[in-house]
């Protein structure tokens, strides 16, 4: 052990979460299916976005079974709203395999668990800790800022160095006994404690330990990307036969959903203008602009008209939900 009171460090924190632990759907259940779609979505979602969308989602796909057998247009919808539409193609993915190669059963060892589609370190060692109880490290923003401040290292903590470094650390650290509720204390201490900015180093249970001379100063990121500015234009169409909307093919983030129809600027310069959207993807920042178009609008491959007693169903991100719910 290279860490000096590492053990005494870990039971601080699960003795602290005993007491300042808060309570999620998750962290009631050891069902590895539950707590895979938890870790799933909570990836780049917020936890409260999570929190009003994950039981009304188990009641939908309790089991791997029921998300391996709904079709991909299912799994799309029910995702809708959560973002990043990779992840629930991911996460259907892992029920068909846990369906096909396990008869339908999860797996319960670090190999058969990492051999699942779309399944990454750290998921590997949340499934391990919370569902089995086993001592294993995870590592996420929260547990990069406590470790970059409780051992003052200003290696920046999303360089290869630094990735490296924490997981080496959280291996360490983790109890050996009682992972479950470590790994949940030392992320639930970088949401509420040890936040970013200026901590609340006062009511840290590693402040004995903690050797950040300057914790307002840490942890240190690489230069952010630049932010890319796109503009859309869009056409909205309702007819006698629906609503005109595309479904998008290949390997697009949205792909196999559906999305208002893009034209060039040159083609909607005559059309009426019905409104102007503005949101945020990763790093770009993007600028719809909406014009209705007329009865006679030539359909380009992969446009159809969906009747509106099919849209509830029909698969879409937030932004064209919102101006479909606006303008139907």
């Amino acid at each position: 052990m290279s860490i000096p009171h590492a053990q005494e460090m870990a039971q601080a924190l699960v003795d602290w979460f005993a007491t300042q632990g808060r309570d999620y759907p998750w962290r009631r259940t050891t069902d590895p299916w539950a707590i895979l779609v938890s870790e799933i979505m909570l990836q780049q979602t917020t936890i409260p976005t999570v929190l009003g969308r994950y039981e009304q989602w188990m009641q939908q796909f309790p089991t791997p079974a029921d998300l391996a057998a709904a079709t991909e247009e299912e799994a799309l919808r029910s995702w809708e709203g959560l973002g990043y539409y990779r992840r629930v193609r991911a996460l259907q993915a892992a029920a068909k395999s846990i369906c096909l190669n396990l008869s339908g059963k999860f797996p319960t060892t670090e190999t058969e668990i990492r051999a699942l589609p779309g399944i990454g370190d750290y998921t590997v060692g949340a499934v391990l800790s919370f569902a089995f109880n086993h001592p294993a490290p995870l590592v996420d923003a929260n547990v990069s800022r406590v470790f970059a401040r409780l051992f003052n290292d200003s290696t920046p903590v999303d360089s290869p160095a630094g990735r490296k470094q924490h997981w080496k650390l959280a291996a360490e650290m983790v109890h050996p006994t009682n992972p479950r509720t470590y790994n949940s204390a030392i992320m639930e201490l970088g949401q509420t404690i040890c936040t970013s900015g200026r901590p609340d180093c006062l009511l840290c249970p590693l402040r004995p330990w903690c050797q950040a001379e300057q914790p307002e100063n840490l942890p240190v990121k690489l230069p952010k990307k630049e932010i890319t500015t796109m503009e859309h234009h869009d056409i909205f169409l309702l007819a006698e036969a629906g609503l005109l909307l595309e479904k998008q093919a290949g390997n697009k983030r949205h792909a196999g959903m559906y999305r208002l129809p893009r034209r060039s600027a040159e083609h909607c310069a005559t059309l009426p203008h019905l409104a102007d959207q503005k949101y945020s993807i990763t790093r770009y920042k993007v600028t719809r602009h909406l014009y209705r178009a007329a009865e006679d609008e030539p359909l380009l491959p992969g446009e159809e008209f969906i009747p509106l007693s099919r849209l509830g169903d029909t698969p879409m991100a937030s932004p064209d939900r919102k101006l479909v719910v606006k303008y139907t």
